[in-house]
């Protein structure tokens, strides 16, 4: 390519052609460039993240000797999101048998990125697991996360920048990332949602264009109702009314490495109720299976920011116990909803065809049993269960014995839901 290119330029300034015909001849070259380089970047990313660090791809998933290649795609509102994509595994684990190549897309859950899916060895973390079980992994990353790639135009120091919450995650990410998938795989996509990946999901599977692109979703630590929630350290947070603390201070972005997010986490930690010896348990619940000696390591890539608009929604989420969208006020909501009240997300509108499968831990501080099973009552789909009684919110994604635990139960549903299209 590169010698048809001197070719080309040789020919075209060659002493034998006029001035004005070599100007056009170059001008053409130009715009040809401009239209390979513009088709070579519309899906495929630097490999690099939003601070100029190396990507997710260099940084973690191809030291573990997987092939990982770049990819972005750009939301309706201009953020440019980072997505990975492992095409091939190392088949190192069988599942009865060779099953069609198919798109899997895993979100993670607040403060945290595509990273959390790989930050145990190669038989511990489900990103590989399901590459080596025959899938073609996806990673999405939201807005405002490390490894996505920031905005078309807005700086990351703007307010507008971190001006949005759940309702832009379903509402905008995830049908844009979901549609990357279908579109470039050509196929519905099977999906794994952690934490606030679950939420986002049920947002955005109320909507059809959406839930039409799925083929079978898996969520890990289900959370739409945050009504029966015990985590002592996020109960402490919406009764102080943080948010409204941090908005004061026109706090925007939430960064818990911050000097700002490390003052939130002294305020609420003053509290007798909060045991911060302990962070972990006090945020998420007695987690039984993670190795504690890996936390450093875990803390190389966690936690990414969040917006305060988003931590906000999350902390109404608690104090009035509905799944809902961002409540701005009575005034707010006239202007963004006409109505006085935010709208609920209706789960009952969630397809009963969806083939649903979920996972959830018997101390898990965030998504309560008892709020799991409200959101069970809400849906017309039916869910195939795991119930794991001693697993918290963190040992859904770096429990040391998670691939017996959960992910081999979790893979295998979604094998029986391929064979079941494929027959």
């Amino acid at each position: 390519r590169g010698g048809r290119g001197r070719a080309f330029s040789a020919m075209a300034c060659s002493p034998a052609a006029g001035g004005g015909h070599c100007a056009l001849l170059r001008l053409l070259h130009l715009l040809l460039h401009c239209i390979l380089f513009s088709l070579a970047s519309s899906h495929f990313a630097a490999d690099h993240a939003i601070d100029g660090s190396p990507g997710l791809c260099v940084s973690l998933i191809q030291r573990s000797g997987y092939s990982c290649r770049e990819h972005s795609v750009t939301t309706d509102d201009g953020f440019v999101l980072g997505i990975q994509r492992i095409a091939q595994g190392h088949g190192h684990h069988s599942y009865e048998g060779s099953i069609p190549r198919s798109p899997v897309f895993l979100q993670h859950g607040l403060f945290q990125g595509g990273d959390t899916w790989f930050e145990n060895s190669p038989d511990q973390s489900l990103g590989f697991l399901l590459a080596d079980a025959g899938f073609d992994v996806w990673v999405g990353n939201v807005r405002g996360t490390r490894w996505s790639h920031g905005h078309t135009s807005l700086s990351k120091n703007a307010k507008e920048f971190w001006d949005w919450s759940l309702d832009e995650l379903a509402e905008k990410d995830l049908p844009a990332m979901l549609e990357l998938v279908y579109k470039s795989t050509n196929s519905r996509v099977y999906y794994v949602g952690h934490s606030q990946g679950t939420i986002m999901a049920f947002a955005a599977f109320t909507q059809p264009n959406v839930v039409n692109m799925v083929a079978a979703a898996a969520l890990l630590s289900p959370i739409s109702f945050l009504a029966h929630i015990t985590s002592s350290f996020a109960l402490t947070a919406a009764h102080m009314h943080i948010d409204k603390f941090l908005n004061a201070l026109g706090v925007h972005e939430l960064n818990l490495r911050s000097d700002i997010g490390v003052k939130m986490i002294d305020l609420i930690c003053a509290s007798k109720k909060v045991d911060c010896v302990d962070m972990l348990t006090s945020i998420t619940g007695p987690n039984c299976c993670f190795n504690k000696s890996r936390i450093s390591h875990y803390l190389e890539y966690e936690p990414h920011p969040s917006s305060t608009k988003n931590v906000q929604h999350l902390l109404q989420m608690i104090r009035k116990g509905t799944f809902g969208k961002f409540d701005y006020g009575w005034a707010g909501n006239l202007a963004h909803y006409m109505r006085i009240s935010p709208p609920t997300y209706d789960l009952s509108s969630i397809p009963k065809t969806l083939p649903l499968w979920m996972a959830y831990g018997g101390l898990d501080a965030l998504a309560d049993p008892d709020d799991v099973m409200l959101t069970i009552k809400n849906l017309y789909c039916d869910s195939k269960l795991l119930y794991l009684k001693n697993y918290a919110h963190l040992d859904f994604v770096w429990s040391m014995s998670g691939r017996d635990d959960v992910y081999n139960n979790l893979i295998s549903f979604f094998i029986s839901q391929i064979r079941h299209f494929s027959a």
